[in-house]
């Protein structure tokens, strides 16, 4: 919030709700912030400006969830997502990073799971992990409920009757033949391929069904599983109308999911620098690998104190002493474009002064205007650029200097990973700069009005 801190919790209540009444009504991701401007609090909603009202209503005080800690709060920012699915995963991504001190979920280790296909084997498993194999693999999620993921495997299994058993089948080892079945077979759940019961391509068939549901091409069975809920209803036959609208609701659940390649979990698929450097070489035809990386971000506060930072990694790990921050002060209002001119001016130029080494890669946070404006500013100052990338979000295309189309990789490419870890450390290392400045503002402040 601009100007200072209200002097009492009525007025601040009444000052946010002011501000909320112009947050969107879609779903997003909301940071609580103190007086200090440090997040305190993380939360998700389906409404945004419906969900952060609540907060500051006459009865939140009497709430015993948020009552210790709401009088704490003096600003409300939020972040637009796509839908609400993606605003949990990004309240989970925002809680493990910025460790609010009133969230007491989702701050550990625990990953969110997903549901693979070992589809490689003769006789394929279906497994829900939270450490799914990186090849060989047919993977779905991440989910954002194991109870509700549990559920629909459940209902799949009746339908589709795949093994989930850790059991290493081959149609040629004898011994299967008098192997005997579990449980599984005898309640219809299973086709049995540990005892041969069901032949490779016939079990194949069953897999390929599961796949095409959990493609999205669920439509048809479920009309199916609704015929035959309003015949059980008609027939009086409750008890199987209940269980087919729970397995209606659970194939249904199957869309609360995320994306492998766009809601990646760093805790589930770490980065490898070693290989993502080599990667670097190969994708982006460089005559060396690139041991030293530099990224550049922007940030600012509602057009104030734009600050930009600078992260430098030495063979692909953060190297902490490398780093370099800056306020911007040749920019009037929000210009991301000439704030990187500035900032990309001012480090090249003293690397170049004191014949320092420049780096083998730039990286800018953005796309093709932001990477634009950053040749430019070699342009200005007359030194030959390094290789320089802009790495746009969402779409995580890299862009490169005179090439129109942007390099698109896989999202497991190690390559963008690293780049990606690179852009993410820049955006984090902003952030903390925007937030020491905020504070000092509000202290400055503080003195000057006792």
């Amino acid at each position: 919030m601009k100007g200072s801190v209200p002097e009492n919790k009525a007025e601040t209540a009444s000052a946010l709700s002011e501000k909320v009444r112009e947050f969107p009504t879609g779903p997003g991701v909301y940071l609580m912030k103190d007086a200090s401007g440090n997040v305190v609090y993380v939360g998700k909603a389906k409404n945004l400006r419906a969900r952060v009202s609540s907060y500051f209503g006459p009865e939140a005080e009497r709430d015993p969830r948020i009552r210790d800690w709401i009088g704490l709060v003096q600003d409300v920012d939020y972040i637009v997502t796509s839908d609400a699915v993606a605003a949990i995963f990004t309240e989970a991504r925002l809680i493990k990073d910025l460790r609010p001190r009133f969230n007491k979920e989702l701050k550990d280790d625990k990953t969110f799971p997903y549901l693979q296909i070992r589809t490689r084997e003769e006789f394929p498993r279906v497994e829900i992990t939270r450490k799914p194999r990186p090849r060989g693999v047919r993977l779905y999620g991440p989910f954002a409920s194991a109870r509700r993921l549990r559920q629909a495997v459940h209902t799949l299994q009746k339908l589709f009757q795949f093994r989930t058993c850790s059991l290493d089948i081959h149609s040629n080892d004898p011994r299967w033949r008098w192997f005997r079945p579990c449980l599984l077979y005898n309640i219809r759940r299973c086709t049995a391929p540990c005892n041969l019961r069901v032949d490779r391509q016939e079990y194949r068939r069953q897999i390929r069904k599961l796949i095409l549901v959990l493609d999205g091409k669920k439509d048809r069975l479920i009309r199916f599983l609704r015929k035959q809920m309003l015949a059980a209803s008609e027939e009086l036959n409750f008890e199987k109308a209940s269980r087919l609208r729970d397995e209606i609701v659970a194939l249904e659940q199957l869309d609360l999911r995320g994306k492998v390649d766009t809601d990646v979990q760093p805790e589930v698929f770490p980065i490898d620098p070693r290989k993502g450097l080599c990667g670097l070489k190969k994708v982006l035809g460089l005559e060396r690998v690139p041991r030293s990386i530099e990224g550049v971000d922007v940030a600012h506060i509602h057009g104030q104190d734009t600050v930009a930072s600078l992260v430098t990694f030495l063979d692909g790990l953060p190297f902490k002493p490398g780093y370099r921050r800056y306020r911007i002060r040749s920019v009037e209002g929000v210009d991301d474009y000439a704030s990187i001119r500035e900032v990309i001016s001012r480090r090249f130029r003293r690397l170049r002064d004191e014949e320092e080494t420049l780096p083998d890669l730039l990286l800018i946070d953005g796309g093709k205007g932001q990477l634009h404006a950053a040749m430019e500013a070699f342009a200005w100052i007359g030194i030959r650029p390094p290789c320089v990338l802009a790495l746009a979000k969402q779409q995580e295309e890299i862009y490169r200097p005179e090439q129109a189309e942007p390099l698109r990789l896989s999202r497991h490419s190690a390559a963008l990973r690293l780049l990606q870890y690179v852009r993410d450390e820049a955006h984090r290392f902003a952030q903390h700069y925007l937030h020491m400045l905020q504070r000092k503002r509000i202290t400055d402040e503080e003195s000057s009005d006792s």
